[in-house]
């Protein structure tokens, strides 16, 4: 049976959107290919119609990955009615995020492996996402960003994301729960 064109991009788009939070839940090497077309409901054998190389899959799903969680962020931001950079960390550092390993932010469940592969086209995704979430953080410190902001921005990004990631590997709850609540703390003091 022949698939139109809408379909096979609906099926192209749903292995792409199923690729980025499987990726982010087991990694990129824990997640076959087979596997993966299998959840989505499509055959093994139909994936290389759909892309280049399973490399290629992985950029673009991790391009997309990066591109919803900030802009996710970025609507948080918006909609705030009080502090936007206390909505931001507050976000970022919740509960919810650290549960959520497959929905959450690419940097914190990736950025090791990532710095750890040989494919310079996926770190140079992730460092151009990464200047875009530096961006909307100095953003959200203020309206005209100088060299201060962008340090205090890099050193607030970091420090969600380092909080994020210990608070995932933490098996005591209340350690987990404290990880985050610390962090954020600290972040938010005048």
């Amino acid at each position: 049976m022949k698939v139109s064109k809408a379909q096979s991009e609906a099926n192209r788009q749903a292995v792409v959107e199923a690729a980025g939070r499987s990726f982010r839940e087991h990694g990129v090497r824990g997640v076959a290919v087979a596997d993966l077309m299998q959840a989505v409901g499509l055959t093994h054998g139909g994936f290389y119609k759909k892309f280049g190389s399973r490399d290629d899959l992985v950029r673009e799903a991790m391009a997309r990955a990066l591109t919803t969680s900030r802009q996710r962020l970025t609507n948080r931001v918006a909609r705030a009615t009080s502090d936007p950079f206390a909505v931001l960390v507050a976000s970022y550092l919740s509960r919810g995020h650290c549960e959520n390993i497959a929905e959450g932010c690419a940097f914190a469940a990736l950025s090791p492996e990532v710095s750890r592969s040989g494919d310079e086209a996926l770190k140079e995704i992730f460092s151009d996402e990464l200047e875009r979430y530096l961006e909307l953080v100095e953003g959200v410190m203020t309206a005209e960003p100088d060299k201060e902001t962008r340090n205090r921005a890099i050193a607030t990004f970091s420090a969600m994301v380092g909080g994020l990631i210990l608070s995932r590997v933490a098996q005591d709850p209340a350690l987990a729960e404290t990880i985050l609540t610390a962090t954020a703390d600290e972040l938010l003091k005048d």
